[in-house]
């Protein structure tokens, strides 16, 4: 077959995904404290782009554009096109002068004594400006807390001067996990460190005096019996039964019970000793601080029994787009540098629209939610219904895509407590009596019922379980109830009885 070179035209649909829609996409999936560090930057990177509370007192020509708010009406139209207004554009909308508008400022501020108020409460904004301090804060002092790490090196310094030891130590601190383990090879600590094993040992053995009593520790059953030492209750007894916390998870109590040479009544006491111990005493000083779940949207009741759904304005940034100074500095620029300032323009008008259609968007999707899931809001878990991304997105006229973005890092404040939005997305098991499908959820959460309910004389099996629920006209396998009683973690009916019968003894 003979090959040559031709021309063709092809005419083909394709999506492009532009900067302007991958920043869409990316603002939608972002929570709201993501979308605060995201506009800071964006605030530090476009000289056109200010905080809406910056821009209070300005003149009239700063057109806000609130990630809330849809824009006015009556706004000019160089909002709607890309690119920068024109003298004349200005001119003809504004009836008047550009001159006029925009006036130069060529009046000197007056100076101002210098705050020391403000300098000691950290607002360095308020200097040269007359500030009053007003924001001095005794929170600007508080101290950052301590870490597991710097915690154990101050006990260091004092309990070891030899310097070589020290610095075994220091080496040793560097091991130790968040939970306050100590994940060393103590052969190849002593290897790298060119000191003998012996000096090494030593060192761990200073460790474990340290507080909080067993950190340092190398496993679990070394972290016990730690603290049981402290405490003068490490007898053989006790040594036997730390030395197989493999057979307590089990809850084999009559192997314990053999192998500790005690009674019930002993081993129960010995048992209740173990779970009073703290199994992680590093989390005291836990080193990545726990973020506070901020709601996205907030649900409250309605005066007509309905659901009033709204988003939280609190969190959402709010940024402007600074028309005067983009007027004042384009009179003054060369023309390679108006090139700049018009792409910065056209980003913060996309940025503004973005964060105004996202808002929306959020909107939509959680209004769908709550109406579909009245019953969990009006009744509780058990009233959950089946629900998904399809079933949302047709609802509304939206891709599955966008829905999915929309739920991810998104949380909804209710009367019941707040909740991720992809907690209302359920799958659905099938009723046993041909009715409406029963929400995984609810299932799982009248499991929880049912066991919190039974007495140690009447242990609930899986295959009760099964029993009871398709009464319930739940249509469940028994493999599904074991699936669902596991993530629930939940033990099996032989060793909930044996933890029933010990806790009666």
């Amino acid at each position: 077959m003979a090959l040559s070179a031709r021309l063709e035209l092809r005419q083909s649909q394709s999506l492009v995904m532009t900067p302007q829609l991958m920043q869409a996409i990316k603002l939608l999936q972002l929570s709201n404290m993501d979308l605060v560090t995201y506009i800071e930057q964006e605030l530090e990177r476009n000289p056109l782009l200010e905080r809406a509370d910056d821009g209070e007192g300005e003149a009239p020509a700063v057109e806000p554009a609130d990630a809330d708010v849809p824009a006015q009406a009556d706004a000019p139209d160089w909002f709607e096109t890309e690119g920068a207004p024109s003298s004349e554009r200005v001119a003809n909308v504004l009836d008047t002068d550009i001159g006029n508008v925009y006036p130069d400022d060529t009046g000197q501020p007056e100076r101002q004594p210098l705050d020391v108020g403000a300098l000691a409460g950290g607002d360095w904004s308020s200097v040269g400006r007359g500030g009053t301090g007003e924001d001095y804060s005794l929170e600007s002092f508080v101290a950052g807390e301590i870490g597991l790490g710097d915690h154990l090196a101050e006990q260091l310094a004092v309990a070891i001067t030899d310097p070589a030891l020290r610095l075994i130590g220091h080496d040793l601190i560097d091991q130790v996990d968040e939970a306050g383990y100590l994940r060393a090879d103590l052969a190849a600590t002593a290897e790298r460190l060119g000191a003998s094993l012996s000096d090494v040992e030593k060192v761990v053995a200073v460790l474990h005096t340290f507080e909080p009593t067993g950190i340092c520790a190398r496993n679990l059953a070394e972290c016990l019996a730690l603290q049981l030492a402290e405490k003068d209750r490490l007898d053989p007894a006790m040594q036997t039964l730390v030395a197989h916390l493999d057979l307590l998870a089990r809850r084999d109590l009559a192997a314990l019970r053999r192998l500790c040479g005690v009674d019930d009544d002993d081993l129960g006491d010995m048992i209740k000793e173990i779970l009073a111990l703290d199994p992680k005493p590093g989390h005291a000083f836990g080193s990545t601080q726990v973020q506070t779940v901020v709601p996205d949207v907030m649900v409250q009741p309605a005066s007509d029994g309905g659901w009033t759904v709204e988003l939280n304005t609190d969190t959402l940034p709010k940024v402007l787009v600074n028309q005067t100074y983009y007027a004042e500095v384009s009179k003054t620029v060369r023309e390679e540098e108006k090139t700049y300032l018009g792409e910065c323009f056209q980003s913060a008008n996309w940025l503004t629209k973005s964060l105004d259609q996202r808002a929306k968007t959020i909107l939509k999707v959680s209004t769908e939610i709550v109406r579909q899931q009245d019953g969990f809001l009006t009744h509780g878990v058990a009233h959950l219904r089946p629900l998904n991304l399809r079933m949302i997105a047709d609802a509304i006229g939206m891709h599955e895509s966008t829905v999915s973005r929309v739920t991810s890092n998104k949380y909804m404040a209710t009367t019941r407590g707040i909740f991720e939005l992809k907690y209302f997305f359920t799958s659905s098991i099938a009723s046993s009596e041909g009715g409406d499908a029963h929400s995984a959820e609810a299932v799982r959460h009248r499991i929880r019922q049912l066991i919190d309910a039974e007495t140690a004389d009447d242990v609930l099996s899986d295959d009760t379980l099964v029993k009871m629920l398709r009464d319930d006209g739940i249509d469940i396998a028994r493999r599904t109830v074991a699936k669902y009683r596991e993530a629930l973690r939940i033990p099996s009916s032989v060793q909930r009885r044996r933890l029933k019968q010990l806790a009666g003894a």
